[in-house]
């Protein structure tokens, strides 16, 4: 046995028990044939190694699991992420195409609203008809700001004179 454990790792050691036996079946027999005797079997049933050494293939397998899970925890984590990013990706193209059909929509609305407004006033023409609407979502925008809980938008009028006036009537606004 001490001839042939030095040649081996302590893992190997337990896994090659047989190969152990045969090496002292084989010593043994090659000592004892010449005092007349024969070995037929040579039996390693359990091999006791030192409780140092055992704790410490114990910790050496614990590492080895702690490290595979961790490996696998990171894996799952990835996955998770990548499903994440898939579905995002698949929710924002989803929403794309629900604004493009109604864009879509809402041309086709305002082209039907041209032609019957055009048709049934004489002399309305296709931009008077575009300028109404813009007008009309202009209002509708404004409304719908001004009637939100706590708006603090503030519409500034875009010609020279009047930005000083709108400043003005914002400031006593605040103060009111």
């Amino acid at each position: 046995m001490r001839s042939q454990l030095p040649t081996l790792e302590l893992d190997a050691v337990f896994e090659a028990k047989e190969d152990l036996a045969l090496a002292v079946k084989n010593a043994l027999q090659e000592t004892m044939s010449g005092y007349g005797y024969q070995i037929l079997q040579a039996l390693i049933t359990d091999i006791d190694p030192d409780q140092r050494v055992k704790n410490a293939m114990n910790e050496i397998n614990s590492a080895k699991r702690l490290k595979f899970a961790i490996a696998e925890k990171a894996e799952g984590q990835k996955i998770l992420q990548v499903k994440s990013a898939e579905a995002e990706a698949e929710a924002k193209y989803l929403s794309g195409v629900g604004v493009a059909k109604q864009r879509k929509a809402i041309v086709d609305g305002l082209r039907t609203s041209i032609v019957d407004f055009s048709g049934n006033i004489k002399g309305a023409t296709s931009k008077d008809v575009m300028d109404l609407l813009l007008l009309t979502q202009y209002f509708d925008c404004i409304r719908d700001v001004g009637s939100a809980n706590h708006c603090k938008t503030t519409f500034v009028s875009s010609s020279s004179g009047g930005i000083r006036d709108s400043l003005l009537v914002a400031d006593a606004a605040k103060l009111k």
